[in-house]
């Protein structure tokens, strides 16, 4: 089950664990906005980081075990680039302060990746032990990739909230305002909780379930669970700063959804056919392994994960830019034709706003 040396996994490991606490501890004393050079530089950091990783697992563990990482971190970080809308519906939800999204994002990611790591290490466990369950991940995946590339687009402008913050929201004592960082407050003697505790939960959970489609997708490119938990770590890491980068120009990536489709189903395929050459269900084959099925290489993965995400990626940029010059096009023709007296608009100060609900509301 495991390819990696013990020692370089205990050291990376004690690096992450130290990188959150020392990450997160400076944020919740000094929540800032990171400006878009902050964020450039430290997406930037976190790529080269995850580049530096894959060649040091080149050196102390081979090839392959490298372009496993490579090819699992980018398919993950695609996927987490396409799941940042749900959170910010949440932060627009949850009323989040600006200031302290950085910090709530840091937590909720540490929370996620605390949860990853119990899946991962779960599935490792009845992969090794069920090699048929390669084939349910496969159909599963496929089925993703179909749904992603064909179904109706289900994201809509409103965070639905989980059982268990409808439950938090009933049975814990908290008030309606933020208070900086702190999570835990005391009202006329009374210690509340604040809101801060439900938007953790929120944007913990919301990523474990993102963790359903994008883990099956990696153990079909690696069964080295530590792998897997590494590509999630280097995917998760940039997730703040492109949070406040992307924002609202995630809609102009329409494409990415189709690049990620067509490696989803290629991983699914790849899944299946590994399930097929390693069967042992006796109603398949007689119980014993289809000799002659082509086993699809580490370095194939790479390269179509590369080719389908950078072109989805390429080709909305480019779509984008396009459009934007066709409406600057058609607003120009229609300003000229407009009459200058023409006094139906309505003032700047007109425009109406949508105020976020109140956090302890009910639902």
């Amino acid at each position: 089950m495991n390819e990696t040396p013990v020692p370089f996994m205990v050291v990376t490991i004690i690096a992450v664990v130290l990188f959150f606490a020392v990450d997160l501890t400076e944020m919740a004393r000094n929540p800032l906005i990171p400006t878009v050079k902050q964020c450039f530089v430290r997406i930037g950091v976190f790529i080269a980081a995850a580049l530096i990783f894959g060649a040091l697992l080149w050196c102390f563990c081979g090839t392959k075990p490298a372009i496993q990482f490579y090819s699992g971190w980018l398919t993950e970080y695609s996927l987490s680039i396409d799941n940042l809308f749900l959170f910010v519906l949440i932060m627009s939800s949850f009323a989040v302060p600006r200031k302290i999204q950085k910090y709530v994002l840091g937590v909720g990611i540490a929370l996620a990746l605390a949860l990853r790591a119990i899946f991962i290490f779960l599935g490792a466990v009845i992969l090794e032990r069920f090699t048929w369950v390669f084939a349910i991940f496969g159909v599963f995946l496929l089925f993703t990739a179909g749904k992603m590339a064909f179904g109706k687009d289900d994201q809509d402008d409103e965070y639905h909230e989980t059982a268990l913050i409808r439950f938090a929201r009933r049975h814990l004592h908290m008030t309606n305002t933020y208070n900086g960082t702190k999570m835990r407050v005391s009202v006329n003697g009374t210690k509340l909780f604040t809101p801060l505790l439900v938007v953790f939960v929120a944007i913990g959970t919301t990523d474990v379930l993102f963790a359903f489609d994008s883990i099956p997708a990696i153990f079909g490119l690696t069964k080295d669970p530590f792998i897997v938990f590494t590509s999630n770590v280097f995917a998760l890491l940039g997730l703040e700063q492109l949070y406040f980068l992307l924002g609202n120009l995630l809609d102009k990536l329409r494409y990415l959804p189709i690049g990620l489709s067509v490696v989803l189903a290629f991983i699914g395929i790849k899944l299946i056919l590994e399930s097929l050459s390693s069967n042992t269900l006796p109603f398949i084959n007689g119980g014993k392994p289809i000799p002659g099925i082509w086993q699809i290489p580490t370095w194939l993965s790479l390269i179509v994960i590369v080719v389908c995400i950078g072109g989805a990626a390429i080709a909305s940029v480019l779509l984008a830019d396009r459009n934007d010059k066709d409406g600057k096009s058609v607003t120009s023709s229609a300003t000229a034709k407009e009459s200058p007296d023409d006094d139906s608009g309505l003032a700047a100060d007109g425009k109406q706003t949508v105020a976020p609900r109140s956090i302890g509301s009910e639902k």
